[in-house]
């Protein structure tokens, strides 16, 4: 599987996008099915937002290539304390409902004007 890693530094609304490459050396009967995950809090998974999820296939032996790209996460459903900070940005894959990749990518989220860093307002990002 080959990833390579999105551009950064952006500025929000970010719209992720990745150029997903893998090979199968087995034909597989069901679709993998690809998601996108933001974590809006460390604390609490409700805060999570599915970014997307795609279904793949039928997968056959061979190279495959595809762009998955999904709408930013939506701040109304970040917690406040969350909006400026780290976090991170899953991609899975899954086969007949098992997960057997995970990959995470930490996510920076601040202010580009150094007026509104310390301490950061409210709802900065809306």
């Amino acid at each position: 599987m080959s990833l390579p890693i999105p551009s950064s530094p952006t500025s929000p609304p970010v719209i992720p996008s990745f150029e997903i490459s893998y090979e199968c050396v087995d034909a597989l009967k069901e679709d993998l099915e690809w998601k996108l995950i933001y974590v809006g809090s460390a604390e609490d998974e409700t805060y999570d937002q599915l970014l997307e999820s795609v279904f793949v296939g039928p997968v056959n032996v061979g190279t495959y290539r595809f762009v998955l790209q999904a709408d930013p996460p939506d701040p109304a459903r970040i917690r406040a304390e969350d909006i400026i900070g780290v976090t991170v940005l899953l991609l899975t894959c899954s086969y007949v409902g098992r997960e057997f990749v995970r990959i995470g990518y930490y996510v920076n989220n601040d202010n580009d004007d150094e007026k509104l860093r310390e301490p950061p307002p409210p709802n900065s990002f809306n």
